[in-house]
């Protein structure tokens, strides 16, 4: 039986920003386990298992889309893959986290992951001001 050829799996600079962003979160719960826990699934599950098979997440784009916002956003992310001769985007739910990749032609691009407890806008920053 021929083995499947194995995708290269890549991190982008906002995955990294992602991965410190969640050890802080954890340190902020005196709970760096967590990290370290999130780190283990990531190199010994997720990601052979995105070499191996790459189209495991879901597809990202075809997500129904209620706000006006989102379609637009929809719509940049559809014209940016477009560029490329295959490419989707893709969502994978690891335990608490989702996870956001992108298949384009032969290589697997990992771009964002949140931990679902994790907000997505910074309410301290944004009432930090004067009152």
């Amino acid at each position: 039986m021929a083995h499947k050829r194995r995708l290269p799996v890549k991190l982008t600079e906002n995955f990294e920003r992602n991965l410190e962003t969640i050890e802080a979160f954890w340190s902020e719960r005196e709970f760096p386990a967590g990290y370290d826990r999130l780190l283990d699934e990531l190199v010994e599950n997720v990601v052979p298992n995105l070499e191996q098979f790459p189209m495991m997440g879901a597809p990202f784009l075809s997500r129904p889309t209620t706000s006006v916002e989102a379609l637009s956003r929809q719509g940049q992310l559809k014209d940016r893959l477009a560029r490329f001769a295959t490419g989707e985007l893709r969502e994978y739910l690891l335990q608490d986290y989702l996870i956001l990749y992108a298949h384009i032609e032969s290589t697997i691009y990992l771009l964002s992951i949140r931990h679902h407890r994790q907000l997505s806008f910074d309410f301290t920053h944004l009432w930090s001001g004067p009152h």
